[in-house]
């Protein structure tokens, strides 16, 4: 079919939508509900046989509604109603959830019900479950709508919250300020983290805090320091620790309240957004080897299990700062410094790696000098992963990975990634040319072609997808929850395969191979040499786009890449791939 695809936005779950409707066969295009488009003219322009609305803050036009089935991606039960939906479930502590697909109507959220799908609600942040459980269902849902409304035979059923017996299923207002707000000396630990965790990463907790008004965005327990409610305990790896009434939790991420009148604000590590306003307070060093206070939050953390070190890290975004990729690439040196023949990296959920920092990028007093900091920094990554040569590195991902993330994924050994990942392997919609290597990994990968058309189209590509095209080596079907024990147990397999030790000796001599003819150093040059032009030159695209990403500002249309594109052609399973 001709899907059209109606969106705010082209975020995580309308790329997967995207990614797995052409995985399927069908032809889909894009386009965005902007402040002045009309919509009814440009589904007249696209013609689809049917609309799906993964993401939409606006309502369908009855113009588009009556003359067209609409289908609306509602992350919530049949019955619930409401623009804050997933907010108020986890403000709530609510634990079993679900996804309804609707047909729209003049009130939303309240046409009939084309599919459903329960899920769970674990007790991570709203972008997390967004991204995982909720997305999970969404797609489940989505295709069997989908296949439903191909079928012809179908008819979807009413909505009869009365009927459920659920007190639950109601529509509910905005989750507004107001009902977010923290109580520091009140509030316990727990209800502080579900209103942290429910308000990322929009919108934010807004609170007084030195002087200042803030959103807190993300939040995580600490298990041993203690003060006055209310008050800055430490520091860790960006993050600040404040004091609940019972104990304290971390915060990674700070944005000033916009002032009247004033530009937008934007998110940054929290010591990074307070600055000078922040006291001093003690570094509390992150505990990352696993024998250093169990339980404790870091974003950097090591374990090992046999012969296999597990090198796991979650930056807020999937966004790696320069500092960031430092702290990375010193555990990762420790980590091979351990008697170890599998080395996997990667977060247990969530983004593997989205490239470099834009916002600490944007904030930096020379956003050219810190964009050239970043990438040498990442690039120093890339390179670590690149030269190992006395164990195998896994690189593990649980989520989506883009850009640079992508290809720090694609310098490890074998890429094994989660049923549920999307991967925008290109970096032009930045303006950017890109680094970490890519010339060298991603042709590598896929071959010249291959590589030359992700970065043309930069269009997501699905799990599936990365399978056939030799992205990935191995795509795991399990939920979120399930990921990390999935890894744990193949990489332990795969260190008491008797082969191991033979791959493990033969990268040497693969290196010193790749080294006598084109030395990576020559990637890297000709790389960074286009980076360098870029990051230099004021009126390159990159610092309007930057600036674009940054502060959030909608495009002035739908970009042309998001037309009507080609369907993803089905193409053999390479004999080394796996699906487990």
């Amino acid at each position: 079919m001709h899907i059209l695809i109606l969106a705010s936005a082209f975020n995580s779950l309308t790329q997967r939508v995207h990614a797995e409707l052409r995985d399927g066969g069908h032809r889909v295009a894009v386009e965005l509900a902007l402040p002045g488009s009309s919509l009814p003219d440009a589904v007249r322009r696209h013609a689809p046989e049917l609309i799906v609305a993964p993401m939409l803050k606006s309502a369908i036009p009855e113009e588009v509604w009556s003359a067209h089935t609409c289908l609306v991606v509602h992350p919530g039960p049949v019955g619930d109603r409401g623009p804050s939906s997933l907010d108020w479930a986890i403000h709530e502590g609510i634990e079993q959830w679900g996804v309804t697909v609707l047909q729209a109507d003049a009130e939303m959220d309240a046409g009939d019900v084309w599919a459903t799908v329960p899920c769970r609600l674990p007790q991570v942040s709203k972008s997390e479950l967004y991204r995982g459980e909720i997305a999970d269902a969404a797609l489940e849902a989505v295709l069997l709508a989908v296949e439903r409304f191909a079928g012809g035979t179908h008819v979807p059923h009413r909505q009869d919250p009365a009927g459920t017996g659920d007190a639950r299923l109601r529509t509910r207002p905005c989750l507004d300020q107001s009902v977010r707000r923290i109580d520091w000396a009140e509030d316990s630990t727990r209800t502080v983290l579900r209103k942290l965790r429910a308000a990322d990463s929009q919108p934010g907790v807004l609170d007084a805090l030195l002087g200042g008004e803030w959103y807190l965005h993300g939040g995580h327990p600490e298990s041993v320091l203690r003060g006055r409610p209310g008050e800055l305990l430490a520091t860790r790896a960006g993050a600040v620790c404040r004091a609940t009434g019972d104990g304290a939790v971390w915060i990674p991420e700070l944005r000033p309240r916009r002032a009247p009148g004033g530009p937008p604000t934007f998110k940054l590590p929290a010591v990074r957004a307070l600055g000078d306003r922040l006291p001093p307070l003690p570094e509390d060093p992150a505990p990352v080897s696993p024998g250093a206070r169990p339980g404790a939050w870091t974003d950097i953390r090591y374990r090992e299990d046999g012969n296999v070190g597990f090198l796991s890290f979650s930056f807020p975004g999937g966004a790696m700062s320069t500092e960031q990729c430092r702290r990375l690439l010193d555990a990762y040196r420790e980590a091979c410094a351990r008697p170890t023949s599998v080395l996997v990296l990667g977060g247990e959920r969530d983004f593997f790696s989205n490239g470099i920092h834009l916002n600490v990028i944007e904030a930096a007093d020379d956003p050219a000098a810190e964009s050239w900091a970043n990438i040498n920094a990442i690039d120093d990554l890339v390179e670590a992963v690149l030269t190992t040569t006395d164990r195998l590195v896994v690189s593990a991902l649980a989520g989506n990975a883009a850009a640079g993330g992508v290809m720090l994924a694609l310098a490890a050994d074998e890429v094994w990634c989660r049923s549920g990942a999307v991967l925008n392997p290109h970096y032009r919609l930045m303006g950017l040319h890109g680094s970490e290597y890519w010339t060298h990994t991603l042709p590598r990968r896929v071959g010249p072609e291959t590589a030359e058309r992700l970065l043309r189209e930069a269009l997501p590509v699905s799990s599936a997808s990365a399978l056939r095209l030799g992205l990935v080596d191995r795509v795991l079907e399990c939920g979120p929850g399930g990921f990390a024990p999935e890894v744990a147990g193949l990489a332990a397999r795969l260190a008491a395969l008797p082969a191991t030790a033979a791959r493990i000796t033969a990268k040497k001599t693969v290196l010193d191979r790749l080294e006598s003819g084109t030395p990576l150093a020559c990637f890297r040059e000709r790389e960074l040499a286009r980076m360098r032009r870029t990051f230099d030159d004021p009126n390159a695209p990159y610092h309007a786009l930057r600036r674009s990403f940054v502060h959030k500002e909608r495009p002035s249309g739908t970009p042309p890449h998001l037309g009507p594109a080609a369907v993803a052609k089905p193409g053999p399973v390479p004999s080394s791939a796996a699906v487990t």
